[in-house]
């Protein structure tokens, strides 16, 4: 038996994110239920397919009823809570380990172009995008971000690591900076070596020079597991939406299965 798309579990985390429903004082076409419109989302970020492709008989609206949906809970920042919802009860389970982080980052063709694409140096320079994903020492995603391309992978280290939400679940103050942090050739620098220091945080980027063989491969692998996880959605493994919020959006909302699936492992 197929396991649904919107678990109970998981939509009693989402539902009070969501924002009320607007009136309808002059009556109408009452509106569709928010857990349908999000089973339809999530339907399109799982399997691909275009917008105006959704089944009818899914029950889910229009595709253009979850684009817009999706769009607006974006701007609302439903998603941004959600994974600071999820981050919080995995470090409350222990399921956070901030001995160490490793970074890494993958390239998507983008058809048709948009908003945060490039011509992507390892696909003959045909339109891509590039997610960057910083991971904990198991792997969970703790924070991505989304770029052309042809942007270099060391422009997104800081940021990455600066704009991981502060993780609570735990007496004490937040967390978000890990002990240690791994990366491979790309983010070799002095400059963003003394940068990581200075918070107290330990890089282990490989350098350019040495032979392939460092070793740090063996904790660098969980960031492209990751990465794998995410391309899993088919949304996210080719880009079709133009514009960079609607992507984002998918990239937040795939972030947030997978933090899921980390609680409740019935979800995998």
């Amino acid at each position: 038996m197929a396991k649904p798309l919107l678990p109970d579990e998981l939509w009693e985390r989402i539902e009070p994110l969501l924002p009320e429903p607007p009136p309808q004082p002059d009556g109408g076409r009452p509106r569709l239920e928010y857990r349908s419109v999000l089973t339809g989302i999530l339907f399109v970020l799982k399997t691909g397919i275009a917008w105006e492709d959704l089944p009818c008989e899914m029950g889910c609206g229009s595709g253009m009823t979850c684009w817009r949906r999706l769009r607006d809970w974006q701007e609302e920042g439903v998603w941004d809570a959600l994974v600071r919802v999820l981050l919080d009860e995995l470090r409350g389970a222990d399921r956070i380990d901030f001995s160490r982080a490793a970074i890494d980052s993958a390239s998507s063709r983008a058809m048709g172009g948009g908003e945060k694409t490039g011509p992507n140096p390892t696909d003959r320079r045909k339109p891509g995008s590039k997610r960057h994903v910083v991971t904990d020492g198991n792997g969970l995603p703790l924070n991505t971000t989304l770029t052309a391309a042809n942007r270099n992978d060391i422009t997104q280290l800081l940021p990455l690591l600066d704009e991981t939400p502060p993780i609570a679940g735990k007496p004490g103050h937040p967390r978000h900076r890990p002990d240690l942090v791994y990366a491979d050739r790309g983010y070799d620098s002095d400059k963003h070596r003394q940068a990581l220091r200075e918070p107290g945080i330990e890089p282990h980027l490989t350098r350019r020079q040495i032979e392939h063989g460092s070793g740090l491969g063996v904790h660098r692998w969980v960031a492209e597991r990751a990465l794998s996880w995410l391309h899993q959605f088919r949304r996210l493994k080719t880009r079709y939406d133009r514009r960079d919020d609607i992507q984002e959006a998918f990239l937040l909302l795939a972030q947030a299965v997978i933090r899921f699936r980390a609680l409740d492992w019935d979800y995998c």
